[in-house]
Protein backbone atom coordinates (compact mmCIF):
# COMPACT_ATOMS: atom_id res chain seq x y z
CA UNK A 1 0.00 0.00 0.00
CA UNK A 2 2.53 2.39 1.04
CA UNK A 3 4.53 1.27 -1.99
CA UNK A 4 1.45 1.89 -4.27
CA UNK A 5 1.27 5.81 -2.92
CA UNK A 6 4.63 6.39 -3.35
CA UNK A 7 5.15 4.93 -7.06
CA UNK A 8 1.31 6.77 -8.47
CA UNK A 9 2.84 10.12 -8.28
CA UNK A 10 6.12 9.64 -9.45
CA UNK A 11 4.43 7.69 -12.50
CA UNK A 12 2.18 10.47 -13.51
CA UNK A 13 5.45 13.22 -13.32
CA UNK A 14 7.48 10.46 -15.24
CA UNK A 15 4.83 10.60 -17.87
CA UNK A 16 4.27 14.74 -17.80
CA UNK A 17 7.93 15.23 -17.81
CA UNK A 18 7.73 12.50 -21.27
CA UNK A 19 5.38 14.68 -22.93
CA UNK A 20 7.05 17.83 -21.80
CA UNK A 21 10.58 16.76 -23.75
CA UNK A 22 8.62 15.28 -26.46
CA UNK A 23 6.47 18.75 -27.17
CA UNK A 24 10.03 20.17 -26.98
CA UNK A 25 11.83 17.54 -29.58
CA UNK A 26 8.75 18.08 -32.31
CA UNK A 27 8.65 21.83 -32.03
CA UNK A 28 12.61 21.91 -33.08
CA UNK A 29 12.15 19.44 -35.73
CA UNK A 30 9.21 21.92 -36.68
CA UNK A 31 11.51 24.58 -36.54
CA UNK A 32 14.68 22.87 -38.28
CA UNK A 33 12.21 21.77 -41.09
CA UNK A 34 10.93 24.70 -42.05
CA UNK A 35 13.13 26.18 -44.49
CA UNK A 36 12.68 22.84 -46.36
CA UNK A 37 9.06 22.85 -46.61
CA UNK A 38 9.13 26.63 -47.43
CA UNK A 39 11.40 25.27 -50.45
CA UNK A 40 9.65 22.49 -51.56
CA UNK A 41 5.99 24.08 -50.79
CA UNK A 42 7.51 27.04 -53.05
CA UNK A 43 8.89 25.09 -55.98
CA UNK A 44 5.62 23.31 -56.84
CA UNK A 45 3.77 26.65 -56.97
CA UNK A 46 3.56 29.01 -60.10
CA UNK A 47 4.50 32.54 -59.88
CA UNK A 48 1.21 33.58 -59.54
CA UNK A 49 0.37 32.08 -56.95
CA UNK A 50 3.66 32.75 -55.34
CA UNK A 51 3.13 37.02 -55.02
CA UNK A 52 -0.06 36.70 -54.11
CA UNK A 53 0.51 34.13 -51.05
CA UNK A 54 2.64 33.67 -48.33
CA UNK A 55 5.99 31.55 -47.18
CA UNK A 56 4.07 28.97 -46.10
CA UNK A 57 0.30 28.99 -47.48
CA UNK A 58 -0.79 26.03 -49.10
CA UNK A 59 -0.31 26.07 -53.06
CA UNK A 60 -3.92 26.50 -54.89
CA UNK A 61 -2.57 23.86 -57.74
CA UNK A 62 0.83 21.90 -57.78
CA UNK A 63 2.79 22.98 -60.46
CA UNK A 64 5.46 21.12 -61.50
CA UNK A 65 7.10 22.73 -64.14
CA UNK A 66 9.38 24.87 -62.09
CA UNK A 67 11.19 21.47 -61.66
CA UNK A 68 11.81 20.68 -65.71
CA UNK A 69 13.15 24.54 -66.08
CA UNK A 70 15.88 24.05 -63.27
CA UNK A 71 16.83 20.85 -64.47
CA UNK A 72 17.23 21.39 -68.45
CA UNK A 73 16.64 25.26 -69.71
CA UNK A 74 17.04 27.64 -66.58
CA UNK A 75 19.87 30.05 -66.87
CA UNK A 76 22.99 29.82 -65.26
CA UNK A 77 25.02 33.05 -66.23
CA UNK A 78 24.71 33.01 -70.15
CA UNK A 79 24.28 29.25 -70.48
CA UNK A 80 20.43 28.23 -70.18
CA UNK A 81 20.56 24.25 -70.39
CA UNK A 82 19.60 24.07 -66.41
CA UNK A 83 21.65 22.03 -63.96
CA UNK A 84 21.53 18.90 -65.01
CA UNK A 85 24.90 19.07 -67.02
CA UNK A 86 26.19 20.38 -63.58
CA UNK A 87 24.84 17.63 -61.43
CA UNK A 88 26.52 14.81 -63.42
CA UNK A 89 29.84 17.13 -63.27
CA UNK A 90 29.44 16.61 -59.09
CA UNK A 91 28.64 13.02 -59.33
CA UNK A 92 31.91 12.89 -62.03
CA UNK A 93 34.00 14.44 -58.97
CA UNK A 94 32.66 12.88 -56.12
CA UNK A 95 33.06 9.29 -57.19
CA UNK A 96 36.35 8.83 -57.46
CA UNK A 97 37.61 12.02 -54.96
CA UNK A 98 35.50 9.10 -52.05
CA UNK A 99 36.60 6.07 -53.57
CA UNK A 100 40.68 7.21 -53.67
CA UNK A 101 40.83 9.39 -50.34
CA UNK A 102 39.01 6.76 -48.46
CA UNK A 103 41.38 4.04 -49.60
CA UNK A 104 44.62 6.24 -49.18
CA UNK A 105 43.21 6.68 -45.95
CA UNK A 106 42.69 3.23 -45.17
CA UNK A 107 46.52 2.46 -45.65
CA UNK A 108 47.63 5.36 -44.03
CA UNK A 109 46.11 4.14 -41.19
CA UNK A 110 47.05 0.78 -41.78
CA UNK A 111 50.78 1.47 -41.94
CA UNK A 112 50.43 4.18 -39.24
CA UNK A 113 49.53 1.49 -36.83
CA UNK A 114 49.96 -1.93 -37.56
CA UNK A 115 54.01 -1.20 -39.55
CA UNK A 116 54.89 1.81 -37.73
CA UNK A 117 58.08 3.19 -38.55
CA UNK A 118 60.74 5.65 -37.04
CA UNK A 119 58.81 9.04 -36.86
CA UNK A 120 55.46 7.53 -37.65
CA UNK A 121 53.70 9.26 -34.79
CA UNK A 122 55.32 12.36 -35.97
CA UNK A 123 54.43 11.99 -39.60
CA UNK A 124 50.64 11.37 -38.09
CA UNK A 125 50.95 14.55 -35.94
CA UNK A 126 51.74 16.79 -39.35
CA UNK A 127 49.56 15.00 -41.08
CA UNK A 128 46.56 16.14 -39.09
CA UNK A 129 47.51 19.70 -40.08
CA UNK A 130 45.65 19.09 -43.12
CA UNK A 131 42.79 18.97 -40.72
CA UNK A 132 42.71 22.21 -39.56
CA UNK A 133 44.47 24.25 -42.61
CA UNK A 134 41.49 26.68 -44.04
CA UNK A 135 40.33 26.07 -47.44
CA UNK A 136 41.60 29.55 -48.42
CA UNK A 137 45.44 29.12 -47.18
CA UNK A 138 45.74 26.38 -49.99
CA UNK A 139 43.61 28.52 -53.13
CA UNK A 140 47.36 30.55 -54.57
CA UNK A 141 49.64 26.64 -54.02
CA UNK A 142 46.72 24.53 -55.40
CA UNK A 143 45.77 26.88 -58.39
CA UNK A 144 49.46 26.94 -59.13
CA UNK A 145 50.31 23.19 -58.48
CA UNK A 146 47.17 22.08 -60.74
CA UNK A 147 48.70 24.76 -63.73
CA UNK A 148 52.42 22.44 -63.50
CA UNK A 149 49.85 19.39 -63.81
CA UNK A 150 48.11 20.92 -66.84
CA UNK A 151 44.56 20.56 -64.85
CA UNK A 152 43.24 24.14 -64.01
CA UNK A 153 39.78 23.92 -65.13
CA UNK A 154 39.34 20.16 -65.10
CA UNK A 155 36.75 18.04 -63.32
CA UNK A 156 40.25 15.75 -62.54
CA UNK A 157 41.94 18.78 -61.60
CA UNK A 158 38.96 18.80 -58.82
CA UNK A 159 39.17 15.41 -58.05
CA UNK A 160 42.70 15.64 -57.12
CA UNK A 161 42.26 18.97 -54.96
CA UNK A 162 39.62 17.35 -53.11
CA UNK A 163 41.85 13.57 -52.51
CA UNK A 164 44.64 15.90 -51.34
CA UNK A 165 42.14 17.78 -48.88
CA UNK A 166 39.96 14.62 -47.64
CA UNK A 167 43.10 12.49 -46.76
CA UNK A 168 43.76 13.82 -43.45
CA UNK A 169 40.41 13.08 -42.14
CA UNK A 170 40.00 9.60 -43.90
CA UNK A 171 43.51 9.04 -42.94
CA UNK A 172 42.81 10.41 -39.56
CA UNK A 173 39.51 8.01 -39.02
CA UNK A 174 41.02 4.74 -40.09
CA UNK A 175 44.20 5.09 -37.96
CA UNK A 176 42.12 5.91 -35.02
CA UNK A 177 39.39 3.02 -36.37
CA UNK A 178 42.54 0.05 -36.45
CA UNK A 179 44.55 1.09 -33.31
CA UNK A 180 41.64 -0.77 -31.68
CA UNK A 181 41.90 -4.18 -34.15
CA UNK A 182 44.46 -6.54 -31.83
CA UNK A 183 47.97 -5.96 -33.10
CA UNK A 184 48.14 -9.94 -32.40
CA UNK A 185 46.26 -10.74 -35.55
CA UNK A 186 48.86 -9.01 -37.87
CA UNK A 187 51.76 -10.41 -35.87
CA UNK A 188 50.34 -14.13 -36.64
CA UNK A 189 49.61 -13.46 -40.08
CA UNK A 190 53.09 -12.27 -40.54
CA UNK A 191 54.32 -15.65 -38.70
CA UNK A 192 51.91 -17.57 -41.13
CA UNK A 193 53.93 -15.79 -44.40
CA UNK A 194 51.28 -13.23 -45.18
CA UNK A 195 52.66 -9.87 -46.81
CA UNK A 196 51.70 -6.21 -46.43
CA UNK A 197 48.61 -6.44 -48.69
CA UNK A 198 47.40 -9.50 -47.79
CA UNK A 199 47.29 -8.51 -44.61
CA UNK A 200 45.69 -5.45 -45.62
CA UNK A 201 42.75 -7.49 -48.10
CA UNK A 202 42.34 -10.27 -46.23
CA UNK A 203 41.87 -9.08 -42.01
CA UNK A 204 41.93 -5.34 -41.96
CA UNK A 205 39.91 -4.37 -44.45
CA UNK A 206 36.98 -7.29 -43.56
CA UNK A 207 36.61 -5.59 -40.58
CA UNK A 208 36.79 -2.11 -41.64
CA UNK A 209 33.12 -1.46 -42.71
CA UNK A 210 31.78 0.68 -40.15
CA UNK A 211 35.02 3.10 -40.69
CA UNK A 212 34.24 2.78 -44.18
CA UNK A 213 30.48 4.16 -44.20
CA UNK A 214 31.56 7.06 -41.96
CA UNK A 215 34.41 8.09 -44.06
CA UNK A 216 32.02 7.30 -47.82
CA UNK A 217 29.42 9.33 -46.04
CA UNK A 218 31.68 12.47 -44.78
CA UNK A 219 33.46 12.86 -48.00
CA UNK A 220 30.98 12.46 -49.89
CA UNK A 221 28.77 15.71 -48.02
CA UNK A 222 32.03 17.67 -47.93
CA UNK A 223 33.01 16.97 -51.77
CA UNK A 224 29.52 17.68 -52.97
CA UNK A 225 28.63 20.83 -50.95
CA UNK A 226 31.53 22.30 -51.62
CA UNK A 227 31.70 25.59 -53.40
CA UNK A 228 35.02 27.43 -52.64
CA UNK A 229 36.94 24.72 -54.58
CA UNK A 230 34.63 24.45 -57.60
CA UNK A 231 34.27 28.32 -57.73
CA UNK A 232 38.15 28.88 -58.01
CA UNK A 233 39.41 25.57 -59.63
CA UNK A 234 36.96 24.68 -62.64
CA UNK A 235 35.21 26.94 -65.09
CA UNK A 236 32.20 26.55 -67.84
CA UNK A 237 31.05 23.21 -68.57
CA UNK A 238 33.68 21.55 -65.60
CA UNK A 239 31.80 23.31 -62.95
CA UNK A 240 29.74 22.08 -59.70
CA UNK A 241 25.99 22.00 -59.10
CA UNK A 242 27.04 24.07 -56.16
CA UNK A 243 28.71 26.67 -58.32
CA UNK A 244 25.51 26.56 -61.11
CA UNK A 245 23.06 27.24 -58.17
CA UNK A 246 24.67 30.07 -56.90
CA UNK A 247 25.08 31.79 -61.04
CA UNK A 248 21.41 30.59 -61.07
CA UNK A 249 19.81 32.52 -58.18
CA UNK A 250 22.35 35.77 -59.39
CA UNK A 251 21.24 35.80 -62.43
CA UNK A 252 20.15 39.09 -62.92
CA UNK A 253 18.18 39.34 -66.53
CA UNK A 254 14.45 38.06 -66.43
CA UNK A 255 12.17 37.74 -63.95
CA UNK A 256 12.79 36.33 -60.69
CA UNK A 257 11.36 32.97 -60.86
CA UNK A 258 11.62 31.76 -56.74
CA UNK A 259 9.78 28.55 -57.88
CA UNK A 260 12.84 27.27 -60.01
CA UNK A 261 15.52 28.56 -57.94
CA UNK A 262 13.72 26.53 -55.18
CA UNK A 263 13.74 23.15 -57.43
CA UNK A 264 16.96 23.66 -58.29
CA UNK A 265 18.07 24.06 -54.78
CA UNK A 266 16.59 21.18 -54.01
CA UNK A 267 17.83 18.82 -56.81
CA UNK A 268 21.18 20.19 -55.70
CA UNK A 269 20.91 19.31 -51.84
CA UNK A 270 19.11 15.87 -52.88
CA UNK A 271 22.26 13.32 -52.70
CA UNK A 272 23.19 14.49 -49.46
CA UNK A 273 19.73 14.38 -47.78
CA UNK A 274 19.36 10.86 -49.46
CA UNK A 275 22.46 9.52 -47.90
CA UNK A 276 21.78 11.21 -44.55
CA UNK A 277 18.23 9.25 -44.54
CA UNK A 278 19.49 6.15 -45.49
CA UNK A 279 22.87 5.94 -44.25
CA UNK A 280 22.56 8.21 -41.13
CA UNK A 281 22.29 5.43 -38.55
CA UNK A 282 25.38 3.79 -40.05
CA UNK A 283 27.63 6.70 -39.87
CA UNK A 284 26.72 7.24 -35.85
CA UNK A 285 27.30 3.73 -35.27
CA UNK A 286 30.47 3.51 -37.55
CA UNK A 287 32.11 7.00 -35.20
CA UNK A 288 31.31 4.76 -31.68
CA UNK A 289 32.80 1.62 -33.45
CA UNK A 290 36.40 3.07 -33.01
CA UNK A 291 36.93 6.19 -34.93
CA UNK A 292 36.91 8.34 -31.81
CA UNK A 293 38.91 6.38 -30.42
CA UNK A 294 43.23 6.68 -29.80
Amino acid sequence: MHDNTVLGPQTSSAKLGRVFIYAILAFLVLFYLMPLVVMLLTSVKSMADIRTGTLISWPKEFVFDAWGKAWSSACTGVACEGVSGYFFNSIKIVLPAVLISTFLGALNGYVLTKWKFKGSDLFFGLLLFGCFIPFQVVLLPMAQTLGWLGLANTTAGLVLVHVVYGMAFTTLFFRNFYVSVPSELVSAAKIDGAGFFTIFWRILLPVSTPIIVVCVIWQFTQIWNDFLFGVVYAAGDTQPITVALNNLVNTSTGVKEYNVEMSAAIIAALPTLLVYVLAGKYFVRGLTAGSVKG
